[in-house]
């Protein structure tokens, strides 16, 4: 249970609860994230940028690895420059991945209804909100 300890020396009580009310994640799932996050930032700057997250290798071989990438990016919301990504919108994206519970989700990011919009931004490649013909063919090149 060491990692919850260092969990709470980085974050407050208060933004532990924030981010298990808006996520639906337990706290001991918090801990294991903001581990994996405290490795990614290996300099500790507080936040990770885009060569982080392609620093894993899975994300590196993979063909849609930039769009994933992006993706973490696009739904950012700490209100600091875009290429910065600090724990709380790190663990909002992942919060997409989580599986859709029987009864009611107690967190918005997990509904089916943004699963789907995640998707969706992964093959809108010029964030127009439509994807063409152009975009899909791109996105298909990309996977083959």
């Amino acid at each position: 249970m060491g990692n919850n300890n260092s969990l709470k020396l980085s974050l407050k009580h208060e933004d532990i609860k924030a981010i298990e009310d808006e996520t639906g994640f337990t706290v001991g799932q918090i801990s294991r994230l903001h581990s994996r996050f405290t490795k990614l930032d290996q300099e500790s700057k507080g936040y990770l940028e885009r060569e982080d997250l392609l620093s894993i290798p899975e994300l590196a071989i993979n063909p849609l690895g930039d769009r994933i990438v992006h993706a973490f990016f696009y739904e950012s919301q700490n209100g600091v420059e875009e290429d910065k990504l600090d724990f709380k919108d790190f663990a909002r994206v992942l919060a997409h991945f989580l599986p859709i519970q029987r009864k009611e989700a107690k967190n918005h990011l997990n509904s089916k209804r943004e699963k789907l919009l995640f998707s969706f931004r992964m093959y809108d490649l010029d964030g127009d909100g439509e994807i063409s013909k152009a975009e899909l063919l791109a996105v298909l090149t990309m996977m083959v």
